[in-house]
């Protein structure tokens, strides 16, 4: 069956639906163009809500989503919907079927796991902040809480800025990387930088996730993608696209 919009399929196992959107599809005018999933950013509110009726097509049915503050929070999932408006979390997890959960981004890293043996899924919102304080773990944590084994968890680091685009000054990526390495890059034109999908597979592999995918695709340089800083670049807002997972 082909998705009602466009998106990046991801192997997380069988019995696992997992995706990227894009912002191709939807239906949203300039400057979005046109599958803006973010409330908030300018864009009409009833073409955002058509939007992610859209989504929630391909995922089978209505993605949960969090109210994401740059946290370490996680909730756990067990029905659709968490009410209005929903708690603040950067992190879901749930071990229900066709209860799908998600992720906004532009730029973040958005994180999809699953135990397809456990049948437990969940989603991170790996920001700056979040790489930091450690939301990667603190979702690690509430996966193995619900049952899943870290010898048949899967994860996919999704596209972000990558770390020859995300330029941070000197002092913050000084910090950053005091607390994670593996998060201190350069940027192309040679300045202090974070690599912030590198940071996210490392915190996993480290954590014992042995299978981890990386999606090699730089949210500011690949169009396909909103990206707050090519928008802000330009002067123009920036859309949201989603990660998507769910037990089916």
């Amino acid at each position: 069956m082909t998705p009602v919009i466009p998106v990046l399929e991801v192997d997380l196992g069988p019995g696992i639906r997992a995706f990227f959107t894009t912002r191709h599809g939807g239906r949203s005018g300039a400057p979005w163009d046109s599958l803006n999933l973010g409330l908030g950013v300018g864009d009409d509110a009833g073409t955002v809500r058509a939007n992610r009726a859209l989504v929630d097509q391909v995922a089978g049915g209505q993605v949960t989503f969090g109210t994401q503050v740059h946290g370490t929070d996680v909730v756990t999932v067990t029905a659709r919907g968490l009410g209005a408006p929903p708690p603040e979390a950067d992190a879901l997890v749930a071990a229900a079927p066709g209860v799908p959960v998600g992720v906004y981004v532009a730029d973040c890293v958005p994180v999809l796991l699953a135990d397809p043996r456990a049948r437990v899924v969940a989603v991170a919102h790996a920001g700056r902040p979040g790489v930091e304080h450690g939301v990667v773990p603190a979702v690690l944590e509430a996966v193995l809480a619900a049952g899943a084994r870290l010898g048949d968890l899967r994860a996919v680091v999704g596209p972000a800025v990558c770390g020859e685009c995300y330029e941070v000054p000197a002092e913050l990526q000084e910090r950053v990387a005091a607390r994670v390495p593996a998060a201190r890059s350069q940027t192309s034109w040679g300045t202090a930088a974070l690599d912030l999908p590198r940071a996210v597979e490392v915190q996993l592999e480290a954590a014992g996730v042995r299978r981890v995918q990386r999606v090699h695709r730089c949210t500011r340089t690949d169009d396909t993608f909103f990206s707050h800083r090519r928008s802000s670049a330009a002067g123009t807002p920036a859309g949201r696209f989603a990660g998507v997972v769910t037990l089916v």
